[in-house]
This record gives structure tokens, C-alpha cells and sequence, in this order.
């Protein structure tokens, strides 16, 4: 069994990556390399702090990953990320509104 997968391997990964390469593909591809680079972003802004913490940046790069995801969904017509990515991208929309909110009230008070 374990034969057989190391000599199917190397034929789906052609198939996945090398036979159905195209710009969608390449798209959805750098859209997953946006929405991962928010993590490595909050990684970064953690250590510094000495504490977890969550940056601006955070939100919108989650933003700009998860609307270009989406868009990845729709063209490749993919129920699952149709769903996820649009109920998450509200979720990050709702975390900057009150953030900003937040920032608000604290001038105000000032």
C-alpha cells in the first residue's frame, strides 16, 4: 500500500499543480499566501510585545485574504469556501468596526 502511494504520488501532485496550472490557480494560490501571512504578521507583533496581541493589520490583511479567496470560490465554484471565506470576511469587517468603534470612544473621552 505504501508502494503504491509512493508511485501515485508524484502523479497527482503533476496533475494538481503542473497539469491544471492557470491563472485562477496561481490567483487562489497567492490569495492563501495573503490570508497565511496575517498569522506570521501576528507572530511577529506578539514577540515584540512580549504578549499575545492582535494587530490592525491583522484584520485587514485577513480582509484582503479571505475577499480574494472568495472570489477564488466562486470562479472555481466551491461551495465550502463560498461559505467559509463570505461568513469569515464578515466576522473580520465586524472586528474593525468595533476596533474603530473603540478608537472613537477613547478620543472622545479624551
Amino acid at each position: 500500500m505504501l508502494i503504491q502511494l509512493a508511485r501515485d504520488l508524484p502523479a497527482y501532485f503533476y496533475d494538481v499543480f503542473v497539469t491544471r496550472l492557470d491563472f485562477w490557480l496561481v490567483f487562489g494560490i497567492v490569495a492563501q499566501m495573503v490570508f497565511g501571512s496575517r498569522f506570521v504578521l501576528q507572530w511577529i507583533a506578539s514577540e515584540r510585545a512580549g504578549r499575545s496581541v492582535m494587530p490592525l493589520s491583522f484584520w485587514f490583511l485577513s480582509i484582503v485574504g479571505g475577499l480574494m479567496t472568495l472570489v477564488y470560490g466562486f470562479v472555481r465554484r466551491e461551495p465550502v469556501i463560498i461559505i467559509g471565506q463570505g461568513l469569515s470576511t464578515g466576522i473580520y469587517l465586524r472586528n474593525l468596526a468595533l476596533i474603530f468603534r473603540e478608537r472613537r470612544r477613547k478620543r472622545r473621552a479624551a
